[in-house]
């Protein structure tokens, strides 16, 4: 028996908030390294603290946001002016996580490219010290992919599956509602019927380990892929077939009992990723869940690009606009092209974080 269910599953039904999502600033160092480059910024730590602490002092961002994923090194990260990170969020209404995978492995047996992500060793206490820091979710991404060699292999469905399912015990165990992260990702010439397929079947995987290990569903979290075509696909799909599948696929496979299905963006434009969630969004569906956003790269271009590493205020500015689009989106009201964004393709093949 879980001890702190009910406080799970008040704080899975706030992050789960209609007309808030979630903000994804888990990136590592190398990773957050990159996408500074863009700005030609130095990976350093003054940098990287620079950025966090513009993204959670923006005032007003807890209107559309109701949580923030963090990497360890902003856990534990004082803002220049020597107040918490922790602290900055919890003015602005937002609700701390923690990205507690400890990345992605090659995975023995199965396909060339197919992996498992490592870091359930230990995760217990860990999740205990940063539930006393202050995190109340976190989150744990597998990766699959699509391929015409087979790829995912029902082996790399099922250590996947089990690796998210004890994850979401075990961080359960220490009072934090877990995000179960399938991630699906883009690469490919695949149709978007094939991507439902796999998504089916990836989905039916993971609820059933969760149920074999125990998982508080009511207490937890869904970060899916949307259903679209592979990235080199001849054609792209309407928003309209796109969430015509998604809503299906959900359905299909994602128990009444989970508050909240929080897509991702992976790789999608700024815009794209607002009009499909919006679309996903207008569309009549029997689920009962919270359908919203937990993107990263689709809510930060625009952000880092007006920032450029001094200018504050148009990096606020960017940022709420991005935060404000996908929270009317989350509702079905979204305009397309209301909010500014940026144009560039976000997608990154063979995506790691």
């Amino acid at each position: 028996m879980i001890e702190k269910q009910e406080e799970l599953r008040a704080n899975a039904q706030k992050l789960a908030a209609p007309g808030k999502g979630l903000l994804a600033v888990d990136e590592s160092t190398p990773t957050i390294g990159k996408r500074l480059a863009l700005i030609d910024l130095e990976n350093t730590e003054e940098h990287r603290r620079a950025y966090r602490g513009l993204l959670f002092t923006t005032e007003g961002l807890g209107e559309f946001i109701s949580g923030a994923i963090l990497f360890e090194e902003t856990l534990y990260q004082d803002h220049a002016d020597g107040e918490s990170m922790i602290d900055k969020l919890g003015k602005l209404g937002i609700i701390p996580g923690i990205k507690v995978d400890k990345g992605l492995r090659p995975l023995p047996g199965a396909l060339s490219g197919e992996t498992w992500c490592n870091g359930i060793e230990g995760l217990v206490e860990r999740a205990a010290e940063y539930y006393e820091r202050g995190a109340r979710f976190a989150k744990w991404r597998a990766v699959l992919q699509i391929s015409d060699d087979g790829c995912p292999s029902q082996l790399a469905i099922r250590e996947n599956a089990w690796g998210l399912a004890r994850y979401a015990r075990a961080v359960q165990e220490s009072g934090l509602v877990p995000i179960v992260e399938p991630e699906i990702l883009m690469d490919g010439a695949h149709s978007i019927e094939r991507t439902a397929e796999v998504q089916e079947r990836v989905l039916t995987e993971v609820y059933n380990a969760c149920a074999q290990n125990g998982v508080f569903l009511e207490g937890s979290l869904l970060k899916p892929s949307m259903t679209v075509s592979g990235a080199d696909h001849a054609d792209k799909e309407s928003p309209q077939k796109v969430a015509e599948l998604t809503v299906r696929t959900m359905e299909r496979c994602v128990p009444a009992s989970v508050p909240g299905i929080m897509f991702l963006s992976g790789g999608l434009t700024e815009e794209d990723a607002s009009i499909y969630l919006n679309t996903i969004n207008s569309i009549p569906r029997k689920g009962p869940w919270s359908m919203s956003f937990s993107y990263g790269r689709a809510l930060q271009q625009s952000c880092l690009r007006a920032w450029r590493g001094t200018d504050l205020d148009a990096g606020q500015k960017a940022l709420m606009a991005r935060a404000q689009a996908n929270s009317e989106a989350s509702l079905g009201k979204y305009v397309a092209g209301s909010q500014p964004s940026a144009e560039e393709s976000l997608f990154v093949a063979g995506y790691k974080y």
